[in-house]
């Protein structure tokens, strides 16, 4: 029996740095980087480069995707590869920095029912000049308010939350409660909101069953 020696552990292998390519590819680079004569190290990573690109050949054309292939060789040579590349190279530093957080788009997730629409529209209210012409508006967008409430938690909303909710909103500069206004009814808008619900033709199915069994013989 004959006995096996220096095997190879995944667990006592270096780490893979992009493991897509698997560990030929890798120790192809660490070749590279070892080449000392610097016109012999340009050849051998064109030919990686090239080796990479057959991987997806209706790629390996497209300067976008060349760049990439550059960027991966040097980031698989831990940047300690010194060729010239056709492409600026992208440096360690810029590669580790972390993007900056994106502003979540809701201005008031205590009140998602209404949408974020509706703080735009308070925003271009509250800069109009006092009239007739804001006064409608104001009032247009209370009852939007309340239509969406009702959509979205119960059947029946006092007046008073509504305006509650839109002089939080608008940071106290819009107040329809202390001028004495009424909204929709709740009714109505729950009447057309039932009125768009399609209605299932049970009647339809039930005279094509019908017609389906005329003509059988029944025993």
């Amino acid at each position: 029996m004959q006995l096996v020696e220096n095997l190879e552990y995944n667990t006592e292998r270096d780490h893979l740095i992009i493991p897509e390519y698997g560990r030929h590819f890798q120790k192809m680079v660490d070749h590279a980087v070892s080449v000392k004569d610097r016109e012999e190290r340009n050849k051998v990573a064109q030919a990686i480069i090239s080796v990479m690109g057959n991987l997806q050949p209706h790629l390996r054309d497209v300067p976008d995707f060349q760049h990439k292939l550059w960027d991966q060789l040097f980031i698989m040579s831990d940047f300690k590869l010194d060729v010239d590349s056709p492409f600026p190279i992208t440096s360690k530093e810029i590669l580790r920095q972390r993007p900056d957080a994106l502003e979540y788009p809701q201005n008031f997730p205590k009140y998602r029912f209404y949408g974020n629409n509706i703080k735009l529209m308070i925003d271009v209210a509250v800069e109009w000049e006092k009239g007739d012409k804001r006064s409608g508006l104001e009032y247009t967008i209370a009852n939007h308010m309340k239509k969406c409430y009702l959509n979205w938690n119960k059947d029946v909303v006092d007046d008073k939350a509504i305006f509650k909710h839109l002089f939080e909103l608008s940071d106290g500069r819009i107040d329809l409660a202390a001028e004495g206004e009424s909204l929709t009814d709740s009714g109505q808008f729950l009447k057309n909101r039932v009125a768009k619900t399609p209605r299932s033709n049970n009647s339809g199915k039930k005279n094509q069953r019908n017609n389906n069994n005329r003509g059988k013989k029944r025993y």
